[in-house]
């Protein structure tokens, strides 16, 4: 019998894995590390081991290329985060060194995107709001809500020209491989280029030519600094699908401008600085995975160079259809490589379906902004790689392990517990696993949350761990199983808020709204407008309801980090009358009575759904903890949180048992 090969999934996506010719390089695979750029940076612009090590461990995971994003070529005019690595910094030169060399001992080519922010190197943006440039200069002057911007001087042009050579050069001496320039997402040369925006009447501004005189003049430079065969990548809109920027054609035509001026075409869309359009271009799970590549084959129809293609990728299927079809020549990654570093290694040894989807909620973003590092919901070892080996250690004393609950948290406790040569049990009341998930995954638009419980729940069935399902676990359960050592992961309850009339027939939990939409009337009114709520009404929307919320607060989905909110927002509006400042007096045959402005009224309701939270299961939990002296409490039992907590605390939990 013929020997199958480890490397089946090379055969199986043969595209995918064809080697790729890019200037002097050959790309082992059509798989590059799309410019990412967490905030892991000094504050004098260097990066951080934490940054090195980031990058390293996409390198180890089988891509290509492995691209930082935005390295500041002219801090003193085009920094437009509160920390951004600063291509012109006194020091900057070793830590390029380090992560050029880490990125090749990891076994990928290393690239860098050279970036400058515009107007908003002086202006408050979505990415700064500290640090600012002391001017914002931008194509022409201009006044905006957060301030002026100057027309730049055709000196300062020149001498931004400059300074795309000299960045290059240096990353090129430090071991860089290739480095690509942005010229796409509402930066600097997105903003010369666009007509809306650039209105001079110098040799910069006018015709397209002009427009893109800037741009071409940088490539120049950046040619001449690198010479001949080292490649040059740029990353272009197809579309910045917004008033203020350019159509598909007018991007067209600057793709036709630089091909042959370089070797690679990234083709991305959008607007940095629109939320709406942020999650275009970082496509929200309200779009379909793929959504911007089409503005990627219409480029690659008309130019020679090779072109890339970006937009929630994360499936190796389609990707191999994507190269296989002609609408790219690669793929770059970005969010998908948080979720799993390992996605082009798993592909091509034939584990596809082991890959960690990326569930597109924006923790990533939202972490970067908030606490300068990175996280990843579904990844508990992203933005940890310094301190935590890669390889789990064996346990040094084989312990039996009861988990108890199997939402996330328990499922991650379990396979890693398992993984390191435990005996574990796992202990779930209901018939199958997955805990809040399992509602929270049923809306239309959460394939990427049912596909990451799908893969939770394979490890498990492919794991050494014995499932008890339909099991209720009590003191007296625990004492039979005496195990040395419990991880509770119990979830948590709904909150039952004491309205009067709550108990009514024509009231919904949360949960069972979300799993039985049929069980609804035609019109449901959903008390509380937190994440469970509006995403709730959403999809009610969907299934053919009238949708109305009532939230206390002055605003709804108050707690959504803002990356994902500017998605959100839109298609809540679009779906449900919203009612905020309201309280809920009373629950009636008819609907919700609300004190609204001083004034009750009732919103009419065949349905109503009470998603006023969860509260965490204390006394449950300090029971069972009481009767192991080794136990760890994990997920929404000890605190009610997100999915990146159950995952981070089952995971970080079980490596100490």
């Amino acid at each position: 019998m013929e020997k199958q090969s480890m490397w089946s999934g090379v055969e199986q996506f043969p595209h995918l894995f064809a080697p790729l010719r890019i200037g002097t390089l050959r790309l082992k695979n059509r798989m590059i590390a799309a410019p990412t750029s967490p905030s892991m940076i000094s504050t004098e612009g260097h990066f951080t081991p934490a940054m090195i090590a980031y990058l390293e461990e996409k390198a180890k995971g089988g891509a290509a290329v492995v691209t930082y994003g935005e390295g500041i070529v002219h801090s003193a005019t085009g920094k437009s985060h509160n920390k951004q690595l600063q291509l012109d910094a006194f020091g900057v030169k070793q830590g390029l060194a380090e992560a050029a060399r880490a990125i090749h001992n990891g076994g990928a080519y290393a690239n860098i995107q050279l970036s400058h922010g515009g107007k908003y190197g002086g202006l408050a943006s979505v990415g700064g709001d500290q640090g600012r440039c002391a001017v914002a200069y931008g194509p022409s002057a201009e006044e905006t809500p957060v301030g002026s911007v100057k027309e730049m001087p055709r000196e300062l042009i020149l001498e931004i020209v400059d300074s795309y050579g000299k960045a290059a050069k240096l990353c090129k001496d430090c071991g860089f491989d290739m480095v690509q320039v942005h010229a796409a997402h509402g930066w600097l040369f997105s903003q010369f280029l666009s007509p809306k925006q650039n209105r001079r009447t110098d040799e910069f501004g006018g015709p397209l030519e002009n427009r893109a005189r800037f741009l071409l003049m940088a490539l120049d430079a950046v040619r001449k600094a690198v010479g001949p065969g080292f490649p040059i990548e740029i990353r272009l809109s197809g579309d910045d699908l917004s008033s203020n920027g350019m159509s598909a054609q007018e991007c067209m035509a600057v793709a036709k401008l630089i091909d042959g001026k370089v070797d690679l075409i990234n083709v991305s869309c959008g607007d940095h600085e629109d939320p709406a359009l942020f999650c275009r271009t970082h496509p929200s799970f309200f779009y379909p995975h793929g959504v911007n590549v089409p503005f990627a084959k219409a480029i690659r129809q008309a130019v020679k160079t090779p072109v890339a293609c970006v937009g929630a990728l994360n499936d190796p299927a389609q990707m191999d259809r994507i190269i296989a079809d002609g609408e790219a020549d690669c793929v770059e990654l970005g969010r998908a490589l948080l979720a799993d570093p390992y996605l082009p290694q798993k592909a091509a040894l034939g584990r596809a379906a082991d890959i960690t989807p990326c569930i597109r909620c924006f923790e990533c973003f939202a972490e970067t902004g908030k606490s300068e590092t990175v996280k990843c919901t579904v990844n508990p070892r992203m933005g940890e790689q310094l301190r935590v080996c890669e390889r789990l250690p064996a346990a040094q004393t084989r312990k039996k392990v009861l988990v108890v609950g199997g939402g996330p948290a328990g499922m991650e406790a379990a396979l890693t517990a398992a993984a390191r040569g435990h005996e574990v049990v796992l202990a779930e009341k209901s018939d199958r696993l997955g805990g809040n998930l399992v509602a929270a995954s049923a809306a239309y638009f959460k394939e990427d949350l049912r596909q990451f419980l799908e893969v939770m729940r394979s490890r498990v069935a492919a794991s050494d761990v014995q499932v008890m399902r339909n099991t209720t676990v009590d003191g007296e359960f625990v004492r039979r199983m005496a195990p040395d050592a419990l991880v509770v992961a119990v979830g948590a309850e709904a909150v039952r808020p004491p309205i009067p009339g709550l108990d009514k027939p024509l009231v919904k939990m949360a949960v069972e709204a979300e799993l039985k939409p049929q069980s609804l009337g035609d019109k449901v009114v959903i008390i509380g407008g937190g994440l469970v709520g509006c995403e709730l009404a959403i999809s009610l929307k969907h299934e053919g309801k009238q949708v109305a919320v009532v939230e206390m607060r002055d605003t709804v989905a108050a707690d959504v980090n803002s990356f994902y909110r500017g998605g959100l927002m839109p298609q809540l509006e679009a779906a449900a009358e919203l009612y905020t400042g309201a309280t809920v007096c009373s629950i009636s045959d008819q609907g919700v009575v609300v004190s609204l402005q001083g004034q009750e009224r009732t919103i009419l309701a065949d349905s109503v759904v009470c998603a006023a939270g969860f509260r965490a299961p204390y006394a449950l939990v300090d029971e069972l903890c009481a009767l192991v002296p080794e136990s760890y409490v994990v997920g929404d039992c000890g605190k009610v949180g997100q999915i990146y907590q159950a995952m981070n605390q089952g995971y970080f939990s079980a490596r100490r048992i």
